[in-house]
C-alpha cells in the first residue's frame, strides 16, 4: 500500500494573489493531508503557500520548483548558478532548484520548469493568471494530468471544451478536489 501523501499543484498569477481564492484553497489542501507544489514565485504561488503553512499540525509540505536565471549550459556558467530574485518565496519548505529559465509565453518549451510543476502533481488546480498559467494548463492537458480550473472571472473560457473540470467558486473547486 502506498502511504505517500498525494501532491496537489496550484498554478496561477505570478503577480496577483487572488487571496479570496488562493487562501481558502491553500488552507484546505493542508488541512486534508496533501503536499502542495507550485512554481515558488510571487502572486498566487506565495498566497497559496502562505495559507498552507499557516495550518497547524499539517502533514504535508510546500514544494517549490524554482527557475534559473539563465541556461547553465557550460561549466563556467554553472559555477555562477543563481535563481531569479525573490525565488523561492518565503513559504516554500522544500525548494527544488532547476536549470530551466523559461516561463511566461515560453512555458511549454522544454526549457521551462512548468513541466516539472505539472508532472510532480497528482492533480492540478488552476486559478486566474496569464501566459505562464496558460502554458501550465496546456501542459496538464498534454500530459493528461487531472485538472480543475477555478475561473470566477472567465479568463480561461478557451478551455471550456477541454477535458478540464471548470468551476466558478472555491466551494465548487473543493467539492471537485474531494472527489479525487
Amino acid at each position: 500500500m502506498d502511504t505517500r501523501l498525494q501532491i496537489i499543484g496550484v498554478i496561477g498569477s505570478g503577480e496577483k494573489t487572488y487571496l479570496e481564492l488562493s487562501s481558502p484553497i491553500g488552507k484546505w489542501i493542508a488541512e486534508n493531508g496533501y503536499h502542495l507544489v507550485n512554481g515558488a514565485g510571487a502572486g498566487v504561488m506565495t498566497a497559496v503557500a502562505k495559507a498552507f503553512i499557516e495550518v497547524p499540525n499539517r502533514k504535508g509540505k510546500t514544494l517549490g520548483i524554482i527557475p534559473s536565471n539563465d541556461f547553465y549550459d557550460t561549466p563556467e556558467k554553472r559555477r555562477n548558478y543563481s535563481n531569479p530574485q525573490n525565488y523561492p518565496n518565503l513559504y516554500i519548505e522544500i525548494p527544488i532548484n532547476t536549470h530551466l529559465p523559461l516561463s511566461g509565453n515560453k512555458g511549454q518549451e522544454t526549457g521551462s520548469r512548468n513541466h516539472i510543476v505539472v508532472l510532480t502533481a497528482n492533480l492540478v488546480l488552476a486559478l486566474p493568471g496569464s501566459a505562464g498559467t496558460e502554458s501550465e494548463i496546456q501542459l496538464c492537458l498534454d500530459y493528461k494530468k487531472p485538472l480543475i480550473i477555478l475561473d470566477p472571472i472567465g479568463c480561461w473560457a478557451k478551455f471550456r471544451t477541454s477535458t478540464a473540470i471548470i468551476v466558478k467558486s472555491v466551494e465548487e473547486a473543493i467539492n471537485e478536489l474531494k472527489k479525487n
